[in-house]
């Protein structure tokens, strides 16, 4: 497949599903650009993707298990602004996760809850809004503060991280041991959806997402009846991302039922693979 380009907001995750355009790239460079990974993107991902253009930083947001109270969750992100990656970090760990294949995985945030972000030599203190008290009241607290230092001690420099919520000058020591990150499991598909322009009345392409990078063994779309759609098929930079470019865009409507057959493998070796029916969504840009 070739590839396309996933502009994005200022990460790519799912994140940017609701954001993500594409554009088509007749080529690539012979020197792909530079992707900075952290230590922990490699450990639970691998080697970072490559980038057509620009440098690009890949990291983690360490997202508040709800199945697994006490734990938290490595989700990969994208972005390719160097001076606000703590602060867009945070902002989309606050604002949560709660799309396709993981919603209900996730302990969100309390609604409303902002977060300001402070750094001097190494030392970061993240105050959080009023709004976070409700966090308190119902116990979720200390895992969201420990998704908050996890996210933000990935990053270089970061030597301490203190956490307050507005009002209060008692901070949250929070243990941040191995053992309170899960390991991803095999990669994800993440959902289907339709890319077009505000005032567009049929979509440009259908995007089927994954939860991280992967290597695409089997791609396909197909109708009720088996018969797959026709249209020109392209892999997303990023790896996080097959595009259809369909031949006769008018037949996709919002919540029209795709069957998708995939089989993928990300960059540490593990495989998945599916054969089911997913609801098409649809999204402007």
């Amino acid at each position: 497949m070739k590839k396309v380009f996933l502009s994005v907001l200022a990460v790519l995750a799912l994140f940017f599903v609701s954001a993500a355009c594409t554009k088509k790239q007749d080529s690539l460079p012979d020197k792909p650009a530079l992707v900075s990974a952290t230590g922990a993107y490699e450990k639970y991902f691998g080697t970072a993707p490559t980038a057509d253009k620009g440098t690009c930083y890949a990291f983690v947001i360490y997202f508040p298990s709800k199945k697994e109270p006490g734990k938290v969750v490595p989700f990969p992100f994208f972005t390719f602004d160097e001076a606000s990656l703590k602060k867009v970090a945070l902002a989309r760990l606050v604002e949560g996760m709660d799309i396709g294949s993981y919603q209900g995985e996730f302990q969100p945030f309390p609604a409303g809850t902002r977060a300001v972000i402070n750094e001097n030599k190494g030392a970061v203190t993240v105050t959080l809004s009023r709004e976070f008290e409700r966090a308190v009241q119902d116990g979720s607290a200390e895992n969201a503060a420990r998704s908050i230092t996890l996210t933000l001690r990935q990053f270089k420099g970061v030597s301490t991280v203190r956490i307050l919520v507005k009002g209060s000058n008692t901070p949250y020591d929070i243990q941040t041991g191995e053992s309170t990150i899960l390991t991803p499991g095999p990669p994800r598909l993440l959902s289907i959806t339709a890319m077009r322009d505000k005032e567009a009345k049929v979509i440009e392409d259908l995007n089927v997402f994954f939860d991280r990078p992967v290597e695409i063994k089997e791609l396909k779309l197909l109708d009720k009846d088996g018969k797959q759609y026709d249209g020109q098929l392209f892999h997303s930079v990023f790896d996080m991302a097959a595009v259809l470019k369909p031949k006769n865009p008018a037949q996709f409507k919002e919540r029209k039922p795709i069957k998708v057959r995939w089989k993928v493998v990300d960059k540490l070796g593990r495989q998945a693979e599916g054969d089911n029916v997913w609801l098409l969504e649809m999204k402007e840009h």
